[in-house]
């Protein structure tokens, strides 16, 4: 990884509306380092210089300092000038991405990082983006020492950190997990996130082609098979109706599986992923608007109806504007892993699986709270915990570079809790 830039982080996009709250959060970190007699030197980069003031004196106000402009680097680039990007990425040991959607604006950035040997995190929910960039990026990344490292915000740390601790947590192997997320929806999303959703389901037959020329092996199936649940079914263990999940999550740990198989000869986890929605009531609202959805999105005239009404599209869960402070205040997210597995000494291929676990990742609000705490530490753990990642630069899952380091200790003490809620019992 580059040593000795101008700057240990980099926020790109910092005057964006997701990238205003990483921006925070990285001013959070670098207090903290402060305090420890070891300043965090960080920067903004942007398009607009005005904007990017704005943002850093809003985080000043946030922290209750008088003012960031003095300590806080300001790069003007642009996504669409290559030689500006290059030169962000020449000044920093780390770049934060907040430039979405990913599809359309996130390769140049990869590209330009790659090349100076700058590593990369980003927040990406778009499979075909995170696998697409993984395609064409990681021999070079390997052969410059950069980690680029894509999904690192609430899709899909929480998921791929929750499938490793779980797995930590279990005496014995860890066979098969189903994973149920509760949002608690106090507040509404920018339909930036709107918009990826809408080009990722547009583009799943692209998806397909592109996994094939990546051509992973199909992970083996220790023990006995994880059951699929079907569109919509109860729940017995939630008491409420459930839903598969949509993000990236699956995708993200599938991945980060094949890697810890591969590389580290561990055991696959086989792993599913839902959303809980509640009662019967909330079933009939939610299918009739999936419906409309999935049939629009089809088409280039329903994609530009649904680009441009995503309040009423959505039923007012995503909006332009994005939420206010305090309807953030009032959400937060639970993931619950209901982990099955075989105790030491036990044949995974005779009968079936003899432990279970439960355990939790519990957070604050997901977009605009948890996410920047997620990013944020990826990048500050790639910066302290170089020993502990993989020998090589490449393109990765944070499972996969993570899985040896102090992420999970580092959101433990910023309000992403870790626990084990019912041990193992054979």
């Amino acid at each position: 990884m580059a040593t000795g830039r101008t700057f240990q982080l980099v926020v790109f996009g910092a005057s964006g509306f997701t990238g205003q709250y990483v921006a925070e959060e990285v001013a959070r970190a670098a207090a903290e380092d402060e305090l420890r007699g070891s300043p965090l030197r960080w920067a903004v980069a942007g398009r607009n210089r005005e904007k990017l003031q704005g943002v850093l004196e809003r985080a000043a106000t946030k922290l209750g300092k008088g003012e960031l402009k003095s300590e806080v680097g300001i790069i003007l680039c642009d996504v669409s000038d290559p030689s500006s990007l290059a030169e962000m990425a020449k000044q920093a040991a780390v770049v934060l991405n907040c430039v979405g959607p990913y599809r359309f604006f996130g390769e140049p950035v990869v590209k330009a990082c790659v090349e100076n040997g700058t590593s990369c995190v980003d927040i990406s929910g778009e499979p075909q983006f995170l696998e697409g960039m993984y395609l064409k990026y990681n021999d070079k990344a390997a052969e410059k020492g950069a980690y680029i490292v894509g999904s690192s915000g609430f899709d899909s740390i929480p998921a791929d950190m929750g499938v490793l601790y779980t797995r930590e947590n279990l005496t014995g192997d860890l066979s098969k997990y189903d994973t149920y997320i509760d949002i608690c929806w106090g507040s509404c999303i920018h339909d930036g996130t709107w918009k990826s959703a809408i080009y990722c389901l547009a583009d799943q037959d692209n998806l397909k082609t592109l996994r094939k020329q990546i051509g992973h092996k199909p992970l083996p199936v220790v023990g006995a098979k994880l059951k699929r649940r079907g569109a919509v079914f109860y729940s017995n263990e939630f008491h409420q109706y459930s839903i598969p999940f949509m993000g990236s999550d699956a995708s993200v740990v599938k991945r980060t599986q094949q890697y810890l198989n591969t590389h580290l000869q561990e055991t696959p986890v086989q792993y599913a992923a839902y959303a809980t929605v509640g009662g019967i009531g909330s079933v009939i609202k939610l299918m009739f608007a999936g419906l409309l959805f999935l049939l629009l999105v089809k088409f280039n005239f329903g994609r530009k109806l649904l680009i441009k009404y995503p309040e009423f599209f959505s039923g007012g869960y995503f909006t332009k504007d994005g939420p206010t402070e305090k309807q953030m205040e009032g959400s937060s997210f639970t993931m619950t892993f209901l982990g099955q597995g075989y105790s030491q000494g036990q044949d995974p291929q005779e009968g079936k699986p003899n432990v279970k676990i439960c355990t939790q990742v519990k957070g604050p609000e997901a977009g605009y709270i948890a996410t920047p705490i997620a990013m944020v530490q990826a990048a500050v753990t790639l910066l302290k915990d170089k020993s502990s990642l993989p020998k090589k630069g490449g393109v990765y899952t944070p499972g996969a570079v993570f899985s040896k380091t102090k992420l999970i200790d580092r959101l433990k003490k910023h309000s992403i809790e870790f626990s084990v809620i019912s041990k193992p019992e054979v």
